[in-house]
């Protein structure tokens, strides 16, 4: 086993002792493990929670944001499996060795997560079909990407989502939004906080109302009251973070079922 993989397993037993059941409806038993995959010379380690009963289930891949992996994410993970969710979270920033909250994109990266989906298409307990992506803070550019680039994924949630290349100069990180928007086929749900910082805020929306006129469903949703990470901030949480936190489960729970048709 790598150190990477061994860190990964160390913080997946820790979260089963923690992990909460989901608000609205009974956890479903999971099998919760360590797994890794290849991309070239790189093993990527990744957290895989499959639920042990009525599979096989659609599958989604889970994509950590700019703060790297840690055990809050790994806690909301396993709260998207407990609801019927084959789920696989690579932690790609170890594999890579990148230090937390990085300034700069490593490009690198994007096959390291997009090879996340050539591996959970190959588990026996997901659902043939589409897959979904969830990405977080700046999980949601590498969702963005996957969603162009990969004819599997059926749809895309984006929680508070980066939409615009971090390694881009400063004024395209102010008025533009990733090109890939243009080329952006799938439905999407896309949350962000009302006092979330101003650009972030103003950037998922105005990305909601070009795939709107492009015709791309999409469903925006902006939480009153609620500040950046409020699905896992731990210090200075709010009324508002709390109620974003519940809601936006329930939303991707709901917008999953229907884009991956997994429910009736």
């Amino acid at each position: 086993m790598t150190h990477a993989l061994a860190r990964t397993a160390s913080a997946v037993l820790a979260l089963l002792l923690l992990a909460e059941p989901s608000a609205g409806q009974a956890a479903a038993p999971l099998s919760v493990r360590a797994v890794e995959y290849k991309s070239d010379d790189i093993e990527i380690p990744a957290v895989l929670a499959v639920p042990r009963s009525g599979g096989p289930h659609p599958g989604v891949i889970f994509v950590h944001g700019r703060s790297g992996w840690h055990d809050r994410l790994t806690a909301e993970a396993l709260r998207l499996a407990e609801r019927g969710f084959v789920v696989l979270a690579p932690d790609y920033h170890t594999a890579r060795f990148i230090p937390e909250n990085p300034i700069a994109h490593d490009p690198a990266t994007e096959k390291d997560v997009e090879l996340g989906i050539d591996y959970l298409k190959g588990l026996r307990d997901v659902r043939p079909g589409p897959l979904g992506v969830v990405g977080i803070s700046r999980g949601g550019y590498h969702a963005a990407l996957l969603g162009v680039r990969r004819p599997e994924v059926g749809g895309i949630v984006g929680y508070y989502p980066h939409l615009v290349s971090p390694n881009a100069p400063e004024p395209d990180q102010v008025y533009r939004y990733m090109p890939e928007v243009e080329q952006w086929r799938v439905p999407a749900l896309l949350m962000v906080g009302e006092k979330d910082h101003q650009l972030r805020r103003e950037l998922v929306v105005r990305v909601a109302e070009r795939l709107q006129q492009r015709g791309i469903s999409v469903e925006l949703v902006v939480y009153p009251g609620a500040q950046r990470a409020f699905d896992f901030r731990r210090n200075d949480r709010t009324l508002g973070d709390d109620l974003a936190r519940a809601d936006a489960l329930e939303r991707t729970v709901r917008f999953l079922n229907r884009v991956l048709r997994s429910r009736p």
